[in-house]
C-alpha cells in the first residue's frame, strides 16, 4: 500500500488545518458553552467545498476522494468536533446516499444545493423502540397514490433542527420485515413534519440533535429513494461510509487530546523540572502517540478500500471501533496529565472527553461494529 498522500490530498489536509485554526479555534469553547450551532462556519465550509467532498463536480461537489474527505474532517474535528461531526453527516450519510442510490431529477433537485453547502442534511433511521435494532421501525409510510403519508417519531437526528432535507428511513410493509423499509427524502415545511426541542448532550453540544415528528406527512412519490422495501439496505449501505467519517472525527480528538498534553508536559513543572521529563509521563505520550497512528491509518484503509470500489463493511467498523476507543483513551489520558486543570473548563482537554464518548456511540455502537467485524470473518 502506498502511504504517500498525494500533492491533491496534502493541499486538502492544509485547507482544513488553516480554516479550522482561523475559524473555529477562537470560537469552538463558547459555542460548546452556549450549545449555539456554527451557521457561518457551516456557510463557510460549504463554500470552500466541504460539504460535499466526494459528489461528483457536475452535482456540485468537489469530486475528491473518501482519503481527501478523511484527512479534512480530522482536521476540522481536531479543533472543533461539532463543526465535524455536521460535516460528515452532510457528506457521508446524506449527499453520500442521494449520490449513489438517488434519481438524476433527485440529484438536481437535492444533491446540487446540498453539496454546495447551500442547504444543510440530516439521517433519520434511530427511534425511540429502534437503535440498534434498526429494522424495528415503528415510523410508517403508507403508499397513497402519488404520494406517501408518513406518521412516526424519530430521535436522535444530528443537524435535524437546522436541516433543510432529511432522509428518513421508515416501513412500508412491516409483515416483511427489513425488506419492507424504504427511504424518503423528507423536506423542511412540509405539512405536518415538525422538530422537537434541541437535546442537552454531554458532548458534541455545538451540533444539533433532536426528535422529529411526522403526522401525516404527504411526501411526493418522486421523493422515495430506490425502489419500495430497498430502505434498509440503502440505510446500512450509508451507514459504513458515515462510519468512516466518524473514524475520521475520532482520530482527530485523540490528536488534539495529544497535542494538549504534549504541550502541557512541556510547561507544567514538577520537582523543579518539565513533567515531560518523567518517565511515567513520556509512557502515557508514547503509548496516546501509536494509537493515534494506527488509528488513522486504519481510517485511511477504509477510505482508499472505498474508494477502490470493493466491499468495506469490516474495515469501515474497525476502523470505527478503533478509532472511538483511541479517541476516549488519548482524551482521558490527556486529562490525567493535566492532573486537576484537566477537570476544569479552562482547559480543552475536558471537552476532548465529553467530544470523544459519542464516538463510541453513534452511527453504530462498539457493540454493533464488533458484530459486524465478526459476522464478515465468518461468512
Amino acid at each position: 500500500m502506498n502511504f504517500e498522500l498525494s500533492e491533491t490530498q496534502r493541499m486538502i489536509r492544509e485547507t482544513a488545518r488553516q480554516f479550522a485554526h482561523d475559524e473555529l479555534a477562537s470560537t469552538a469553547e463558547s459555542r460548546d458553552e452556549k450549545e449555539e450551532f456554527p451557521h457561518d462556519a457551516v456557510k463557510k465550509l460549504g463554500e470552500l467545498g466541504f460539504m460535499g467532498m466526494v459528489v461528483p463536480e457536475q452535482y456540485g461537489g468537489a469530486g475528491l476522494d473518501t482519503v481527501s474527505y478523511s484527512l479534512a474532517v480530522e482536521e476540522i474535528s481536531r479543533v472543533d468536533a461539532s463543526c465535524g461531526v455536521i460535516m460528515s453527516v452532510n457528506n457521508s450519510l446524506v449527499c453520500y446516499g442521494i449520490n449513489e442510490y438517488g434519481t438524476e431529477d433527485q440529484k438536481q433537485k437535492f444533491l446540487k444545493p446540498l453539496a454546495m453547502g447551500k442547504k444543510l442534511g440530516a439521517f433519520a433511521l434511530s427511534e425511540p423502540e429502534a437503535g440498534s435494532d434498526a429494522t424495528n421501525q415503528r415510523t410508517m409510510a403508507v403508499r397513497d397514490g402519488d404520494f406517501y403519508v408518513l406518521n412516526g417519531i424519530k430521535n436522535w437526528t444530528t443537524n435535524g433542527l437546522n436541516a433543510d432535507y432529511v432522509l428518513v428511513i421508515a416501513a412500508t410493509d412491516p409483515a416483511k420485515g427489513s425488506h419492507g423499509i424504504s427511504a424518503f427524502i423528507v423536506e423542511k415545511g412540509m405539512a405536518g413534519f415538525t422538530a422537537g426541542k434541541k437535546e442537552r448532550k454531554l458532548g458534541i453540544r455545538s451540533s444539533d440533535t433532536v426528535s422529529l415528528a411526522f403526522q401525516d406527512v404527504r411526501v411526493p412519490l418522486g421523493n422515495r429513494i430506490g425502489e419500495e422495501g430497498s430502505g434498509f439496505k440503502f440505510a446500512m449501505k450509508t451507514l459504513d461510509g458515515g462510519r468512516i467519517g466518524i473514524a475520521s472525527q475520532a482520530v482527530g480528538i485523540a490528536q488534539a487530546s495529544l497535542d494538549a498534553a504534549v504541550k502541557y508536559a512541556k510547561e507544567r513543572k514538577a520537582f523543579d523540572e518539565p513533567i515531560a521529563h518523567l518517565q511515567a509521563i513520556q509512557f502515557k505520550l508514547a503509548d496516546m502517540a501509536t494509537e493515534i497512528d494506527a488509528a488513522r491509518l486504519l481510517t485511511l484503509q477504509a477510505a482508499v478500500v472505498k474508494d477502490s470500489g470493493k466491499r468495506f463493511t469490516q474495515h469501515a467498523a474497525m476502523a470505527k471501533l478503533f478509532a472511538s476507543k483511541t479517541a476516549v483513551k488519548c482524551a482521558l489520558e490527556a486529562i490525567q496529565i493535566h492532573g486537576g486543570y484537566g477537570y476544569i473548563r479552562e482547559y480543552n482537554v475536558e471537552r476532548y472527553l465529553r467530544d470523544a464518548k459519542i464516538t463510541e456511540i453513534y452511527e453504530g455502537t462498539s457493540e454493533i461494529q464488533r458484530i459486524v467485524i465478526a459476522r464478515s470473518l465468518l461468512q
